[in-house]
């Protein structure tokens, strides 16, 4: 019986330990999770170019508002997905599977109501292969059956054609990262 005290008590006070360390870490109230309002990914190289980026994810009303830098690009379009997985552990990422496509639709442009949640057509590269990075989607959500949180985010070496099944002929994966929860500060009081 004194065991059991003992170790009762020990858990006892674990609890009482920790119960104030994981109400303030996480921003959540006691039981009630906040759903996230921005995500970022960190863009790595792949397939041995010279490709990298940051992408911002932002929830703005029922959109999500895409920004960001991507440098180390041939000038021209550059197919831009979500895709399945976010492994990052193959060196021309191919661990992150196909287009994420929880709906088993056909590919398309951004545009279309028929076509992957990951399908987010083509990022633009200037002359010094730089893409600057502002647009919008509503397929895309950072809760819920179409949230990109945990997945992979690809940049290819050609354009997407937003036609050819089911990739788009966007070429080999020459960036990529996984799309994690973002920062979001305390609102000021």
């Amino acid at each position: 019986m004194k065991k059991l005290t003992v170790v009762g008590l020990a858990l006892l006070g674990a609890v009482l330990w920790l119960a104030p360390v994981t109400r303030g870490i996480s921003g959540h109230e006691q039981g009630k999770a906040k759903a996230p309002g921005k995500a970022i990914c960190i863009l790595q190289s792949l397939s041995d170019s010279k490709v990298t980026g940051v992408v911002h994810f932002t929830q703005v009303g029922d959109e999500i508002e895409i920004t960001g830098k991507i440098t180390g690009l041939t000038p021209g379009l550059h197919g831009f997905h979500v895709h399945e997985f976010g492994d990052m552990t193959d060196t021309k990422g191919m661990t992150t599977g196909g287009h994420f496509n929880p709906a088993g639709k056909m590919h398309g442009s951004p545009k279309a109501e028929d076509r992957h949640v990951g399908d987010l057509g083509n990022v633009m590269a200037d002359k010094d292969g730089v893409a600057v990075l502002k647009m919008k989607d509503k397929m895309i959500q950072l809760t819920g059956a179409h949230s990109i949180l945990g997945r992979g985010l690809i940049v290819h070496a050609k354009a997407d054609d937003e036609k050819t099944q089911p990739t788009g002929d966007a070429g080999g994966r020459v960036a990529g990262g996984v799309i994690g929860v973002g920062f979001e500060a305390p609102a000021k009081k």
